[in-house]
């Protein structure tokens, strides 16, 4: 979607479709629910720090599930806390999205074999972005909501929030 321009003797007249500026407001100001569970929540408190400035990107984070937009699980997802994760996940509102952040969120981690720990936080909730490592770097989180801005990008408004899911809804690994 984009903006087309029309030259006429008099000047110019832009010509755009109302989901351009739904995804345009929606890409600018994304409100994470921040959810740090272990070591990875220092890597992304970094990001919002000073020296990586996550403001600038329309990053904002937000103390309630109802005003965010976007969960970024960091850390280690034991089973103790599957239950609360999925009840914070069904009370924000739609379209949200899943960030989930390091080894330990993707698949367990180091500590894939313990009884209690959860072998990856998509069995609980469905997530749209993977972020490799352990711990990641803020980079690594910055360019995870970049991709997250051009998948947003592409979405298509509908009636109903459940259609505005993109077609291509297969999970990404970044590195």
């Amino acid at each position: 979607m984009s903006v087309d321009i029309q030259k006429f003797p008099g000047g110019e007249f832009a010509l755009t479709t109302a989901d351009f500026f739904i995804n345009w407001a929606r890409e600018s100001s994304l409100w994470p629910l921040t959810f740090g569970l272990a070591c990875c929540a220092i890597e992304m408190m970094g990001a919002y720090a000073s020296r990586f400035d996550f403001d600038r990107f329309g990053v904002i984070p937000r103390p309630s599930p109802r005003q965010a937009d976007v969960m970024i699980i960091a850390g280690t997802v034991v089973k103790k806390m599957a239950e609360p994760i999925r009840t914070i996940y069904h009370q924000m509102p739609e379209p949200r999205f899943v960030i989930s952040m390091g080894s330990c969120a993707n698949c367990g981690g180091p500590y894939y074999d313990s009884y209690s720990v959860v072998k990856g936080v998509d069995k609980i909730i469905p997530v749209d972005i993977y972020i490799a490592g352990c711990p990641p770097r803020p980079e690594a989180l910055q360019y995870a909501v970049l991709k997250l801005q051009q998948r947003i990008r592409k979405m298509k408004p509908s009636r109903t929030a459940m259609a505005t899911i993109p077609q291509d809804k297969g999970a990404r690994t970044l590195v």
